[in-house]
This record gives C-alpha cells, structure tokens and sequence, in this order.
C-alpha cells in the first residue's frame, strides 16, 4: 500500500486536474477520497494513502511529474488465441518507479502486446514524464506503431491510434524493438499474471 508524502490540497488539484472525481472522506481523519485506474487513495493531514489491486497510475497522479521515462512492454497469450495478459515496467535513473500487470481475458498474442503498451503509456503519462523511451520485444507492434508496417486487423488498428494518441502526450518519445532479454522484467510480469 503506497504511502506520498504530500501536501493533501496539491494532490487534490492534480487528481481534479486530471479529471479524477474527488469525494469527501469517510471518517473524520480522511480528507477526502478518489479512484482512478482501480485504486483508491485517501488523504490524511499531511500524506495519501494509496489502496487497490493497481496502485501504480493513481500514484502516478499524486507525484509532481517531469524528466524521461522508459517503458517496456509485453504481453502473451496461451493459446493465441486464448487466456491473456500484460506486464509493464517504467524505469528511471532512480531504477524501477512502478510497474504493473494482469490478465486481460482471451486475447491474441498481438493484441495483448499492444494492450501492454496502452497501459504502460497511460501509466506513465499519468505520471508526467515528460519524454518516453519505450521498448517492446513485439516486432510486429514496434513497426506498426512507428508506421513502417501497416495494421491491417480492425482490433490492432484501434489499439495503434490510441498508444499514438497517448505517446503524442509526451513532448518527446521514441519506440524501439528490443530482445527478450532485455525486456525480462515484463515478460516475468506477463508469466506471473498467467499462472497466478
């Protein structure tokens, strides 16, 4: 359970700024509360406190935001098509700042690639970085997105305009291809997501 040290009004600005809905607190300690992303935080006098499956995102949107993140991505599926899941990591000079993964249903091995990006991109927007360095061990989805291959399948089309749409929310990104072993972390997330 993540705990920000914070001014409680600041964060409250971010959330509302983001368009997150704030509600009073339930007891007399609490401040107030918000969901965002599958998690709640409540704020107390001088920190928040963050609850919930997927911390990540909201707590994403309580830190003060800015340098370069780098985000890798993945996902599988166990049957392609068949039982899906996605794991992201975003790292900076400071090492590991969050990550996050789960199952996403029946899915093909692309569309989970491509729903691990969307999440690792709205995760890290929402913690305002302001340039992301991504990398993907999906050939298929890396090309796609940088516009060298076209993206024929309806599904993969959808998820393509909406990881651009949020890689345009960063003032610069770049997306590269990388080898499974250097994207072990979120393969080791996916793996875990699947057998748990």
């Amino acid at each position: 359970m993540p705990v920000v040290d914070c001014d409680p009004e600041v964060a409250r600005e971010r959330l509302e700024d983001a368009g997150v809905d704030v509600e009073a607190g339930n007891t007399e300690h609490e401040l107030w509360r918000a969901s965002h992303a599958g998690a709640t935080a409540v704020a107390y006098e001088d920190k928040v406190v963050v609850q919930g499956g997927d911390p990540a995102r909201l707590v994403g949107l309580l830190r003060e935001g800015g340098g370069r993140a780098h985000l890798y991505f993945d996902g599988g599926s166990r049957g392609n098509p068949g039982p899906a899941a996605v794991g992201w990591v975003i790292v900076t000079s400071d090492g590991i700042v969050a990550e996050g993964s789960e199952r996403i249903g029946r899915a093909t091995n692309n569309q989970a690639e491509y729903e691990a990006l969307v999440r690792g991109l709205a995760a890290a927007d929402d913690y305002g970085f302001e340039e992301a360095v991504v990398r993907g061990d999906s050939e298929l989805v890396v090309r796609q997105v940088r516009g060298e291959w076209d993206t024929n399948d309806p599904t993969l089309r959808e998820k393509r305009v909406r990881a651009r749409e949020l890689l345009e929310r960063f003032g610069e990104w770049s997306i590269e291809h990388v080898p499974r072993e250097i994207n072990s972390r979120a393969d080791e997330l996916v793996n875990d997501a699947l057998d748990g």
